[in-house]
């Protein structure tokens, strides 16, 4: 039996379904998803196997103009996760067409001479005949290799795309082991799930201007363990924003994220959480290399 194993690159504008997907096709909470663009800063990766085939699906940042230096790092590391990549899917949202954005991204990944299939998400929110004119532009766009019609909430069509990815993968040995989901580790995912809760909590200025780090992650036996997070933010404004009177609010946060790794890490966890203003943080390098970006990216692209 000849084993395969490669990177399958997920691509596409913020809000498209990527971390759904992934998260789908691993059944785990391997990357979160909320309703805010730019949830996803950094590429993450999911591990599933299918026969003899280990497929890493790589989740990435959505593709969006950048402003802001911590943007510019964010687009730099997709497009860094597209060109490692043994094939590429470019998720596009039904209901918003093809766009501008989708016609500049299929351009540019036709230079990387990948494998590219398309997978049209939430086909739910739109006809057929929508979708099918979708498809038809589509094919005169690029050379791409399979359009696929999904519902990644859903999963609706996903088998087809996982089927579809794992004949693209190369030859060669399995590049984790068969019992891993995602190569974060506990420690991030904990970071990740607190910054998944306050996003979904907080204004819609703050999410892009905090970030969230296990300081400390401290076993104490029989499952159990204590964990201690920072938050940073920009402005002390947003600090007690998140804090709430008498800290109700990051206790309710709190609450919501403890619960979550609980459940995802089946560990019994103490979950503690200090928010620290930090006016300075999306310029400081240990940041980035926190949240898995290389700051010289940002520079680059200035």
């Amino acid at each position: 039996m000849t084993r395969r194993a490669g990177f399958a690159c997920l691509l596409g504008a913020p809000n498209v379904g990527k971390s759904t997907l992934l998260n789908h096709v691993v059944g785990a909470s391997i990357s979160i998803v909320t309703h805010k663009a730019q949830t996803t800063r950094a590429r993450t990766r999911g591990i599933v196997q299918r026969g003899d085939t280990q497929i890493v699906l790589v989740d990435t940042p959505g593709l969006f103009d950048p402003r802001r230096d911590l943007d510019r790092a964010m687009v730099a590391d997709a497009w860094r996760g597209a060109a490692d990549a043994d094939a590429i899917i470019l998720i596009i949202a039904a209901e918003r067409g093809v766009g501008s954005a989708n016609r500049q991204a299929l351009d540019k990944i036709a230079t990387f001479g990948r494998p590219l299939a398309v997978a049209i998400n939430k086909i739910d929110l739109v006809d057929r005949s929508r979708l099918l004119r979708i498809a038809d532009t589509l094919r005169e766009l690029a050379p791409i290799d399979a359009i696929f019609m999904i519902s990644a909430r859903r999963g609706d069509g996903v088998e087809d795309v996982v089927t579809w990815v794992a004949g693209a993968m190369p030859p060669g040995h399995w590049l984790y082991p068969d019992d891993m989901l995602g190569d974060l580790s506990m420690r991030d995912i904990a970071a990740e799930l607190t910054r998944e809760k306050l996003m979904l909590s907080v204004h819609d200025e703050i999410p892009y201007q905090l970030t969230v780090e296990t300081e400390r992650w401290t076993n104490l036996g029989h499952g159990k363990v204590r964990i201690d997070q920072i938050v940073y933010v920009s402005r002390d404004s947003h600090r007690r924003m998140i804090v709430g009177a008498g800290g109700t609010g990051i206790k309710r946060i709190g609450v919501a994220a403890r619960q979550a790794i609980a459940s995802i890490l089946d560990l019994d966890v103490q979950l503690f959480i200090r928010v620290k203003t930090r006016p300075k943080w999306l310029s400081e390098r240990q940041r980035y290399e926190a949240m898995r970006l290389d700051m010289k990216d940002a520079a680059r692209l200035r």
